[in-house]
């Protein structure tokens, strides 16, 4: 099985292309660095991974994707291979197939806290304890 599950955030805004054609796909490609686990000294904190979208999520990419924006991407690994003077290139990308918000707007523009210093988990507190009928009181 041939299944890829990410986080990250992107390291720069999408490329987009739309296929040439009857039928227009749009192509989006983007890198997103993926934060490591567990770090041994000396080596880089995160890995920078190549993805490609096509269709509607290539679109939803062009339309929401933006430099330091985080994501949780799903898809698959392809790989390849092209000739560019006279050497052989090759190339893995993740061919992604559903991409989600990992982050609120208001977490990326706010901080996610309230005035008390509550984090915000998108929750209101509608009825207190007295008011619960099985409370007792």
């Amino acid at each position: 099985m041939n299944l890829v599950v990410l986080m990250g955030r992107l390291t720069k805004d999408p490329t987009i292309k739309y296929s040439t054609g009857e039928n227009q796909t749009c192509v989006a490609r983007f890198t997103l660095a993926v934060d490591r686990r567990y770090k041994r000294e000396g080596e880089q904190n995160a890995d920078f991974i190549s993805c490609v979208a096509f269709g509607k999520t290539g679109e939803f990419a062009e339309k929401y994707a933006s430099k330091g924006k985080k994501f949780v991407i799903s898809g698959r690994i392809q790989t390849g291979s092209y000739e560019k003077d006279g050497q052989t290139i090759y190339t893995t990308d993740v061919v992604v197939t559903d991409m989600e918000f990992a982050q609120s707007k208001r977490t990326e523009s706010e901080g996610a806290a309230d005035s008390a210093g509550k984090p915000d988990d998108g929750f209101e507190i509608v009825l207190d304890e007295e008011s619960l009928p099985f409370n007792g009181g």
